[in-house]
């Protein structure tokens, strides 16, 4: 910095005596020539000066610090939260989680045939109280149905052998099902950064 400093204080020197030469009166050849090389110190050290602090060291002060990425927080969707508040119902109503997380293998057929008819009473009255659910063919499995063309792809599943274009003739495997009404209620989220829990935890205090 110092060194910097004195080399623009004498090119400074330089300009302002090259200007004082040029306004005093015609004394000698040497004049011009003295005040002309003058000028060109002074601006060859005004140029050097400016090259050392131009944009060249901003870049490298730049290049030294990279821009760190930002961390986007993740966050619970709506979406997600209302699933798992599905899935407590069918839990509050059924039992569902805690008869699909257990162990089955563990009891003989009578006792898991029991659980399941608690399970099945209570899932099935969650589904009937929040979705309209209906088959997608009346008709009794078991029976030759026909496919029309231009039919529902996620609606109809065709197996065996495919061949040209609908309509098709099949045997009635499974009447799928479908739904045209959601009823499932809005939730008020206390927190967006975790999921509601399925079901509490249990304690009886002593």
């Amino acid at each position: 910095m110092r060194a910097m400093r004195g080399v623009s204080i004498t090119a400074v020197l330089l300009l302002l005596a090259a200007n004082a030469l040029a306004l005093l009166p015609a004394a000698g050849a040497f004049q011009p020539s003295l005040s002309g090389g003058a000028l060109v110190l002074g601006l060859v050290a005004l140029v050097a000066i400016l090259a050392e602090h131009g944009p060249k060291g901003d870049t490298g002060s730049a290049a030294a610090k990279p821009a760190r990425p930002t961390t986007v927080p993740m966050h619970a969707s709506q979406a997600d939260a209302e699933i798992v508040s599905f899935l407590a119902m069918l839990q509050a109503r059924g039992r569902l989680v805690d008869f699909l997380m257990d162990d089955i293998n563990a009891y003989d057929d009578a006792q898991v045939g029991a659980a399941a008819r608690v399970v099945h009473a209570g899932c099935k009255a969650v589904l009937q109280e929040h979705f309209r659910i209906s088959p997608v063919r009346e008709e009794s499995e078991g029976t030759t149905v026909q496919v029309a063309a231009g039919y529902l792809a996620d609606e109809y599943r065709l197996l065996g052998r495919i061949s040209g274009p609908a309509p098709f003739s099949g045997l009635l495997v499974h009447h799928g099902w479908k739904t045209d009404a959601v009823r499932l209620p809005r939730i008020l989220r206390n927190s967006t950064d975790r999921l509601p829990a399925i079901a509490p935890a249990e304690v009886e205090l002593k």
